[in-house]
Order: C-alpha cells, then sequence, then structure tokens
C-alpha cells in the first residue's frame, strides 16, 4: 500500500549560501512560511497527514520542521541523509556559491568534486523510501536530487521549489513515486 509523504524545502533564511553565516536559521518570512506549512499539513485529512517529523540537521531545515513537529506533538527526527549537498574538501566557503552554479548548469554524473554526486543523488532518494506518513524537511539540491531521479531526468536543476514548498510523495516502502510538485518560483539560488 503507498502512503503519503510531504517532502518540505526550508524557509526563507536570514542569510543566503556565500554569506558570513553557514548555518542561518529563518528570517521574519521564513517563519512565517513554516507556520504556512505547519497549516497547510494539519489541515490535511487525518488518514493523509503526517505522524513524523524528518529534518535536514541544518538549522534553516530545523526551524522551518520545528512548528509542524510541535502541532503534531513529536520530536524532530535528526537525518543526515536529507541534508545539503556536500561541499568538495578543500573548498572555501566563498568558492561554494561558484561551484553550486557550475553544478546546477550540468548533469549528476558530472559534478565536480570528491564524492560520487550520482550516488550521492541515489542516497537521498533511498533516505525517504521508509520514510511513509512523514514530512520531511530538506533543502533546494537534496529535493532536485529526488525530483530528478523520479523524472529519470539527468540534470541536476529539474525544479525551482519555492521556500516552504511543499512536494507530495508516495512509499511503499519500497519505491518513490510523485503524487504532486510543490509551488515553483525564483530563489537566489540561480
Amino acid at each position: 500500500m503507498m502512503t503519503r509523504l510531504y517532502l518540505i524545502r526550508h524557509g526563507k533564511p536570514a542569510a543566503v549560501w556565500g554569506e558570513a553565516d553557514d548555518d542561518p536559521g529563518l528570517d521574519a518570512a521564513g517563519q512565517a512560511q513554516a507556520q504556512a506549512a505547519r497549516d497547510h499539513l494539519m489541515s490535511l485529512p487525518p488518514a493523509e497527514r503526517p505522524s513524523r517529523v524528518v529534518s535536514s540537521p541544518l538549522r534553516r531545515c530545523r526551524e522551518t520542521a520545528e512548528p509542524t513537529a510541535l502541532a503534531l506533538g513529536v520530536e524532530i527526527e535528526i537525518d543526515p541523509g536529507v541534508g545539503e549537498i556536500p561541499t568538495p574538501k578543500g573548498l572555501s566557503a566563498e568558492e561554494r556559491p561558484g561551484w553550486l552554479r557550475e553544478v546546477f548548469q550540468g548533469r549528476w554524473r558530472d559534478v565536480r568534486g570528491d564524492l560520487d554526486y550520482d550516488g550521492w543523488r541515489r542516497e537521498v532518494v533511498e533516505a525517504l523510501v521508509p520514510r511513509a506518513g512523514t514530512a520531511v524537511f530538506s533543502h533546494y539540491v537534496a529535493i532536485n536530487a529526488v525530483m530528478s531521479h523520479l523524472a529519470g531526468d539527468e540534470r541536476v536543476l529539474v525544479y525551482r521549489p519555492d521556500h516552504a514548498s511543499i512536494s507530495v510523495l508516495e512509499t511503499d516502502g519500497r519505491r518513490l513515486t510523485l503524487v504532486a510538485r510543490g509551488p515553483e518560483a525564483s530563489t537566489q539560488v540561480l
């Protein structure tokens, strides 16, 4: 039996990538987006409402997940498997934005770095497969990893999820399917 899974991009952070804070929390707009995500998830019919909350370890995801976890009365489960794309070793924080721009122009198997990024994409998908009935709070690139995999598309950038955008997936514990993508927007990522 297929069960719903909600994949949510974090709310608007207080700083953008490439700025001084490498783990920013949410700004006021992001906090409002986190509450709106909670309100949407809690408005679902009880059979479709998530019963668990999983988050990337990064602060912007944890802060986006917090209102939903509080409303459900559950603890946030931290899972690095739904975290941000790893930066290659030796790449400085100042170099990361340029590297990401390059990554967004290519295919997963061609991403430059010391990691098998196509393998990382599969690991993100595998982290979601057992997450039936869960709201998963993640990142722009990780969500693209999932969407490109589900679409059978080798490009890194196939979807531009807005902040706090909620995509609906289903899983039976063995595979994922896409029900609906969340809203897209132009963001500061590109």
